[in-house]
Protein backbone atom coordinates (compact mmCIF):
# COMPACT_ATOMS: atom_id res chain seq x y z
CA UNK A 1 0.00 0.00 0.00
CA UNK A 2 2.68 2.76 0.49
CA UNK A 3 3.88 2.61 -3.29
CA UNK A 4 -0.25 3.34 -4.33
CA UNK A 5 -0.29 5.78 -1.51
CA UNK A 6 0.33 9.12 -3.71
CA UNK A 7 1.35 12.17 -1.53
CA UNK A 8 -1.29 14.26 -0.37
CA UNK A 9 -3.59 11.22 -0.25
CA UNK A 10 -5.83 11.31 2.86
CA UNK A 11 -5.79 8.26 4.94
CA UNK A 12 -7.73 6.71 7.95
CA UNK A 13 -5.95 5.16 10.59
CA UNK A 14 -7.36 1.99 12.90
CA UNK A 15 -8.22 3.00 16.26
CA UNK A 16 -5.94 0.29 17.97
CA UNK A 17 -3.27 1.50 15.88
CA UNK A 18 -3.57 5.29 16.55
CA UNK A 19 -4.03 4.23 20.56
CA UNK A 20 -0.81 2.58 20.14
CA UNK A 21 1.03 6.34 18.30
CA UNK A 22 -0.33 8.11 21.43
CA UNK A 23 1.14 5.39 24.10
CA UNK A 24 4.44 6.15 22.14
CA UNK A 25 3.93 9.87 22.11
CA UNK A 26 2.32 10.55 25.17
CA UNK A 27 2.91 14.54 24.39
CA UNK A 28 0.74 13.89 21.60
CA UNK A 29 -1.52 12.51 23.75
CA UNK A 30 -1.92 15.32 26.36
CA UNK A 31 -4.13 16.99 23.66
CA UNK A 32 -7.52 15.31 23.35
CA UNK A 33 -8.35 16.44 20.12
CA UNK A 34 -5.10 14.31 18.76
CA UNK A 35 -5.81 11.60 21.09
CA UNK A 36 -9.43 10.84 19.81
CA UNK A 37 -8.52 11.52 15.84
CA UNK A 38 -8.39 8.35 14.77
CA UNK A 39 -11.42 7.67 16.99
CA UNK A 40 -13.47 10.43 15.86
CA UNK A 41 -13.10 9.25 11.71
CA UNK A 42 -10.81 12.09 11.02
CA UNK A 43 -8.23 11.90 8.01
CA UNK A 44 -4.26 11.91 7.66
CA UNK A 45 -2.59 13.25 5.06
CA UNK A 46 0.61 11.23 3.19
CA UNK A 47 3.03 13.44 3.07
CA UNK A 48 7.20 13.30 2.12
CA UNK A 49 9.02 11.10 4.09
CA UNK A 50 11.48 12.86 6.73
CA UNK A 51 14.98 12.03 7.73
CA UNK A 52 13.61 10.38 11.18
CA UNK A 53 11.41 8.26 9.51
CA UNK A 54 10.88 4.71 9.41
CA UNK A 55 11.60 2.86 6.35
CA UNK A 56 8.79 0.84 5.37
CA UNK A 57 6.08 2.87 7.45
CA UNK A 58 3.91 5.31 5.29
CA UNK A 59 4.94 9.39 6.32
CA UNK A 60 1.47 11.04 7.57
CA UNK A 61 0.66 14.61 8.52
CA UNK A 62 -1.91 15.96 10.90
CA UNK A 63 -2.18 19.46 10.70
CA UNK A 64 -4.31 21.23 13.68
CA UNK A 65 -6.45 23.90 13.24
CA UNK A 66 -5.83 27.37 14.03
CA UNK A 67 -7.51 26.85 17.48
CA UNK A 68 -5.27 24.23 18.76
CA UNK A 69 -2.20 26.02 17.25
CA UNK A 70 -2.01 25.50 13.37
CA UNK A 71 0.41 22.80 14.81
CA UNK A 72 1.47 20.25 11.83
CA UNK A 73 2.30 16.87 13.45
CA UNK A 74 4.38 14.09 11.39
CA UNK A 75 3.76 10.34 12.66
CA UNK A 76 4.23 7.22 10.33
CA UNK A 77 1.95 3.86 10.60
CA UNK A 78 2.38 0.61 8.84
CA UNK A 79 0.35 0.17 5.91
CA UNK A 80 -1.73 -2.66 7.56
CA UNK A 81 -2.78 0.19 10.27
CA UNK A 82 -4.36 2.14 7.25
CA UNK A 83 -8.22 0.94 6.89
CA UNK A 84 -9.15 3.14 4.23
CA UNK A 85 -7.69 5.75 1.76
CA UNK A 86 -8.68 8.51 -0.95
CA UNK A 87 -7.32 11.34 -2.87
CA UNK A 88 -7.60 14.56 -1.87
CA UNK A 89 -11.46 15.73 -1.82
CA UNK A 90 -12.48 17.41 -5.16
CA UNK A 91 -12.84 21.22 -5.11
CA UNK A 92 -16.86 20.81 -6.43
CA UNK A 93 -17.67 18.42 -3.15
CA UNK A 94 -15.35 21.23 -0.72
CA UNK A 95 -16.90 24.38 -1.70
CA UNK A 96 -19.73 24.41 0.38
CA UNK A 97 -17.09 24.79 3.13
CA UNK A 98 -15.54 27.45 1.76
CA UNK A 99 -16.49 31.63 2.46
CA UNK A 100 -19.33 32.75 0.40
CA UNK A 101 -16.41 35.40 -1.03
CA UNK A 102 -14.04 32.59 -2.42
CA UNK A 103 -17.58 31.19 -4.65
CA UNK A 104 -16.68 32.96 -7.43
CA UNK A 105 -13.28 32.36 -8.26
CA UNK A 106 -13.98 28.39 -7.27
CA UNK A 107 -16.78 28.69 -9.68
CA UNK A 108 -14.26 29.90 -12.63
CA UNK A 109 -11.61 27.66 -11.07
CA UNK A 110 -14.05 24.92 -11.39
CA UNK A 111 -14.94 25.86 -15.03
CA UNK A 112 -11.14 25.57 -16.06
CA UNK A 113 -10.83 21.73 -14.47
CA UNK A 114 -13.70 20.43 -13.13
CA UNK A 115 -11.00 17.78 -11.92
CA UNK A 116 -9.33 20.09 -9.78
CA UNK A 117 -8.47 18.97 -6.00
CA UNK A 118 -8.13 20.61 -2.96
CA UNK A 119 -5.72 19.47 0.22
CA UNK A 120 -5.27 22.38 2.49
CA UNK A 121 -7.24 24.28 4.91
CA UNK A 122 -10.83 24.18 2.77
CA UNK A 123 -9.89 20.63 2.54
CA UNK A 124 -9.67 19.97 6.07
CA UNK A 125 -12.83 21.99 7.18
CA UNK A 126 -14.76 19.73 4.55
CA UNK A 127 -13.67 16.68 5.95
CA UNK A 128 -13.10 17.14 9.96
CA UNK A 129 -15.88 20.24 10.49
CA UNK A 130 -13.53 21.69 12.21
CA UNK A 131 -12.77 25.69 12.19
CA UNK A 132 -9.31 25.45 9.89
CA UNK A 133 -10.38 28.64 7.36
CA UNK A 134 -9.17 31.90 8.57
CA UNK A 135 -9.27 35.20 6.24
CA UNK A 136 -5.97 34.85 5.37
CA UNK A 137 -6.37 31.08 4.42
CA UNK A 138 -4.83 30.41 0.95
CA UNK A 139 -6.36 27.95 -1.41
CA UNK A 140 -4.54 24.65 -1.77
CA UNK A 141 -5.34 23.14 -4.68
CA UNK A 142 -4.32 20.00 -7.26
CA UNK A 143 -4.70 20.24 -11.00
CA UNK A 144 -3.91 17.07 -12.83
CA UNK A 145 -2.90 17.48 -16.50
CA UNK A 146 -4.65 15.37 -18.64
CA UNK A 147 -3.64 16.22 -22.54
CA UNK A 148 -0.64 18.32 -24.42
CA UNK A 149 -3.28 21.32 -25.26
CA UNK A 150 -4.13 21.93 -21.77
CA UNK A 151 -0.55 22.06 -20.49
CA UNK A 152 0.22 24.44 -22.75
CA UNK A 153 -2.75 26.79 -21.46
CA UNK A 154 -3.63 25.75 -17.54
CA UNK A 155 -0.77 27.80 -16.11
CA UNK A 156 -1.29 31.00 -17.80
CA UNK A 157 -5.40 30.27 -16.96
CA UNK A 158 -4.58 29.65 -13.93
CA UNK A 159 -2.75 32.94 -13.45
CA UNK A 160 -5.43 34.66 -14.83
CA UNK A 161 -7.67 33.89 -12.08
CA UNK A 162 -5.42 34.52 -9.37
CA UNK A 163 -5.39 37.86 -10.04
CA UNK A 164 -8.81 38.44 -9.24
CA UNK A 165 -9.03 35.97 -6.71
CA UNK A 166 -9.67 37.47 -2.59
CA UNK A 167 -7.61 34.64 -1.32
CA UNK A 168 -4.08 33.02 -2.38
CA UNK A 169 -4.13 30.30 -4.82
CA UNK A 170 -1.60 28.21 -4.15
CA UNK A 171 -0.78 24.54 -5.19
CA UNK A 172 0.59 21.97 -7.93
CA UNK A 173 -0.34 20.94 -11.58
CA UNK A 174 0.40 17.19 -11.02
CA UNK A 175 1.53 14.38 -13.61
CA UNK A 176 3.27 11.06 -13.16
CA UNK A 177 6.63 12.74 -12.59
CA UNK A 178 4.90 14.52 -9.71
CA UNK A 179 3.66 17.78 -8.83
CA UNK A 180 5.49 21.48 -9.78
CA UNK A 181 4.15 24.54 -7.83
CA UNK A 182 1.81 26.03 -10.84
CA UNK A 183 3.49 29.66 -10.44
CA UNK A 184 7.04 27.68 -11.78
CA UNK A 185 4.96 26.14 -14.39
CA UNK A 186 4.28 30.27 -16.32
CA UNK A 187 7.88 30.45 -17.09
CA UNK A 188 10.06 29.49 -20.69
CA UNK A 189 10.35 26.08 -21.59
CA UNK A 190 13.69 26.04 -21.20
CA UNK A 191 13.01 26.88 -17.22
CA UNK A 192 13.65 24.83 -14.65
CA UNK A 193 10.61 23.63 -12.04
CA UNK A 194 11.13 21.34 -8.70
CA UNK A 195 9.06 18.32 -9.51
CA UNK A 196 8.08 16.75 -6.05
CA UNK A 197 6.95 13.35 -5.70
CA UNK A 198 6.52 10.93 -2.86
CA UNK A 199 10.21 10.22 -2.38
CA UNK A 200 11.82 13.70 -2.55
CA UNK A 201 12.35 16.23 -4.62
CA UNK A 202 13.76 16.61 -8.65
CA UNK A 203 14.73 19.08 -10.86
CA UNK A 204 13.37 18.84 -14.38
CA UNK A 205 13.25 21.04 -17.84
CA UNK A 206 9.40 22.65 -17.87
CA UNK A 207 8.60 21.53 -21.36
CA UNK A 208 10.48 17.59 -19.63
CA UNK A 209 7.61 17.79 -16.83
CA UNK A 210 4.55 19.20 -18.99
CA UNK A 211 5.32 16.46 -21.92
CA UNK A 212 5.82 13.38 -19.39
CA UNK A 213 2.52 14.56 -17.62
CA UNK A 214 0.69 13.60 -20.33
CA UNK A 215 2.59 11.03 -22.10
Amino acid sequence: MAEALARHSMVKAAASAWTAVMNRYPELASEPIVAGWAHAGRPLIVRRPACSDVAGMIPLGLPLPPSHGKRRIAVSLAAADIVASAPPPLLADAAAAAPAHWRTTIDLLLQLLPETRTFGSLAWQHLTGLPYLTESSDLDLLWPLSSMAQAKTLPSAIAGIAKQAPMRLDGEITGPAGGVQWRELTGTDEDEVLVKSPTGVASMARAAFLAGAVS
